[in-house]
């Protein structure tokens, strides 16, 4: 960076950084909390760090040809157990140090170009599993003053951060599993999910009322930035299935792609023989069929076909995750057949993950055949750098992003 630049007050800075980046786009920068950042398809990456990622972190982002980030904070060390909530057992206000930090990993993204979406892993009741001893925490979907509590402090935060000019949305809370112990198999054909659904209509576990109550907290302190929501499942594809379109006219769905997780991520992580895409038959979606990438476009077409039915326009649809254990031999095949139906479908993604410090299994830069243990045993000795970074799986990405 010149000199001359970096020694500009960050507003300075990061405008005009933002206008070179909007230039390269090819178009004007939207506004910060603009819906139409997403009027035309945006490609990112997941930022699920366990350290607050630096500027230099989000120009490597968006030399790979990003325009955003789905950034989640939940994994940094914050002034109470719970990273920005203080404390998901209950919420009392956003500690000032925590929120010091978002901020300044914010300033750092806009002065490299990258917009981001906020997106807790954990909120009020709902504490992330990874941090409450590998147990389920579900409160939030048996007790309604949990859905208060995670209103207060979405209220607090938008209230916050509204005005920063590399906010591109809010991400409600990754991956929701309301359905989960209750009766409702991830797998469940749509009648079977339509009619879980009407028999919860009204009560904690409804999803989209859950979201309604949450965004009318935040539209009382912000009424233009979007809002995103991931469905039920893990924010799996088919699960918008049961729902009506929310009222709000800023609201992005969003879903993730790493089905079947039976081939693309179970055998590597479970230490099995691999499985081969495309020719795996598996028992997916009540029937069992050969996974190839007709069938990968048949499951992708199913939250497009529930948008056009109910008047959503397909640029507001977004596949926040997508990925595969990058060890996986087949790997580069199911990322490109993924990302070439994503893209022509005009729709916005992101990929998962970028630069993880915390697990390498799908850090596409990293070589398919650079073992984990090395990767580990380099970042302990303080060589994080010596860890190789010139994957073809990166490529395939690199060569899909517009």
């Amino acid at each position: 960076m010149p000199m001359g630049l970096a020694a500009m007050t960050w507003p300075v800075r990061a405008l005009l950084l933002g206008l070179g980046a909007a230039a390269l786009l090819g178009a004007a920068p939207a506004a910060a909390a603009d819906i139409a950042f997403w009027d035309i398809p945006r490609h990112g990456g997941n930022s699920f760090n366990g350290k607050a990622p630096d500027e230099a972190y989000f120009h490597a982002l968006r030399a790979t040809g990003a325009t955003w980030a789905r950034l989640t904070f939940s994994k940094w060390k914050g002034a109470g157990r719970d990273f920005l909530i203080g404390d998901a057992d209950a919420y009392r206000g956003i500690p000032t140090p925590d929120l010091a930090l978002l901020r300044a990993t914010m300033d750092a993204a806009q002065a490299a170009g990258i917009r981001v979406v906020l997106v807790p892993l954990s909120l009020p009741g709902n504490r992330w599993v990874q941090h409450n001893g590998d147990r389920q925490d579900d409160r939030l979907w048996r007790e309604r003053q949990y859905w208060e509590q995670s209103a207060a402090f979405w209220r607090d935060l938008a209230a916050a951060v509204k005005d920063h000019p590399a906010l591109a949305g809010y991400n409600l809370l990754n991956e929701p599993t309301p359905e989960k112990d209750a009766g409702l198999d991830e797998q469940a054909a749509p009648d079977v999910r339509k009619a879980w659904y009407a028999r919860h209509r009204g009560m904690a576990r409804d999803l989209p009322a859950f979201y309604a109550q949450v965004i009318a907290a935040i539209r009382e302190v912000d009424t233009d930035t979007p809002v995103m929501v991931d469905g039920g499942w893990y924010a799996h594809a088919w699960s918008f299935s049961y729902w009506t379109p929310l009222k709000d006219g800023k609201v992005l769905y969003a879903f993730h792609m790493y089905e079947p997780w039976a081939i693309t991520s179970a055998p590597q992580i479970e230490r099995k023989p691999q499985l081969p895409y495309p020719g795996t038959k598996v028992r997916w979606g009540g029937q069992s069929l050969t996974f190839d990438r007709s069938a990968l476009q048949r499951f992708l077409a199913e939250p497009f076909a529930w948008a056009r039915a109910n008047g959503v326009p397909a640029n507001r649809l977004v596949a926040g995750e997508l990925g595969c254990v990058r060890v996986w031999t087949d790997c580069g095949a199911y990322l490109a057949d993924v990302l070439d139906t994503l893209n022509g479908r005009g729709a916005h993604w992101a990929f998962y993950s970028f630069r993880e410090d915390v697990w390498e299994g799908m850090d596409y830069e990293i070589p398919p055949a650079f073992p984990a243990g090395r990767v580990y045993e380099l970042r302990r000795q303080g060589q994080g750098d010596k860890v190789p970074l010139d994957s073809p799986l990166m490529d395939v990405i690199r060569r899909r992003m517009r």
